[in-house]
């Protein structure tokens, strides 16, 4: 399906932010919810799952095995998933979207465990002061329409020392690496998610929503900003991706 110049031009306006990006990217990712997993895999060429293990890794579930963890902006919930799986879990998963049908396209995922999906906003998390053992979100706090209030909202839900794990796509560094990857990105990656999800715009607003989105250094000031602490980041794959950590402070009493 070809994408108007319409299209295209909605998709990078709602990518630079406010109320309109909030309904567009509820809309486009309700309507391609039943092929998003196949996409994610086909187009990463499977990375993605090698991603969010290292994130897993990052949010040191073992520090709170019974904790209540919390998957932000979940989609399909791989990330749910994928922290739900690893082997010192023993808590309960909150996997939260507003976008409802991709959370029922992968509420399989967390069968068994307990918590499960929740259609809410990221912004107004439901969740209680201090109740979250750790939080996580795989490629979808650039989708947020105010990316520094879903910040301190996750701080305010994390219990003390709770860390907050941050992946999410990035610009390679390397002028021949980005040069490959800028020409994948913008150009094949829309046109084949274009034909598998059946979507005009919602593979081009990927790469739109990337460029307006804070990277590395950037991205870490504005956790900073917002309250969190020991704040670190790296990049993965040749900077395709990078992995935020942020950690809150200790109780004052």
């Amino acid at each position: 399906m070809a994408a108007t110049g319409v299209d295209v031009a909605t998709a990078r306006a709602a990518a630079a932010g406010g109320r309109e990006k909030r309904d567009y990217v509820r809309r486009i990712f309700s309507e391609i919810a039943p092929r998003y997993d196949l996409l994610n895999h086909v187009l990463s060429l499977n990375v993605d799952r090698l991603w969010r293990r290292a994130a897993v890794r990052a949010l040191g579930i073992e520090r709170n095995p019974a904790g209540t963890y919390l998957d932000l902006c979940a989609g399909t919930l791989d990330l749910a998933k994928a922290i739900a799986g690893n082997k010192a879990f023993r808590g309960r998963m909150l996997a939260v979207d507003f976008a409802e049908p991709m959370l029922r396209a992968g509420q399989r995922k967390l069968a068994g465990v307990a918590g499960g999906p929740v259609a809410a906003d990221a912004l107004q998390l439901p969740a209680a002061d201090g109740t979250v053992a750790g939080a996580a979100v795989a490629f979808g706090i650039r989708n947020v329409a105010d990316l520094d209030a879903c910040a301190a909202e996750v701080l305010r839900v994390l219990e003390p020392r709770g860390r907050f794990i941050v992946l999410e796509f990035s610009t390679p560094r390397s002028p021949f690496i980005g040069s490959l990857y800028g020409f994948y990105f913008r150009r094949i990656l829309p046109l084949v998610g274009g034909i598998v999800s059946g979507h005009p715009t919602a593979y081009r607003y990927l790469p739109e929503s990337v460029a307006h989105f804070p990277e590395g250094g950037e991205l870490a000031k504005r956790l900073r900003l917002a309250g969190f602490e020991r704040v670190e980041w790296r990049p993965l794959t040749f900077g395709i991706a990078a992995l935020h950590v942020a950690q809150k402070g200790a109780a004052r009493g």
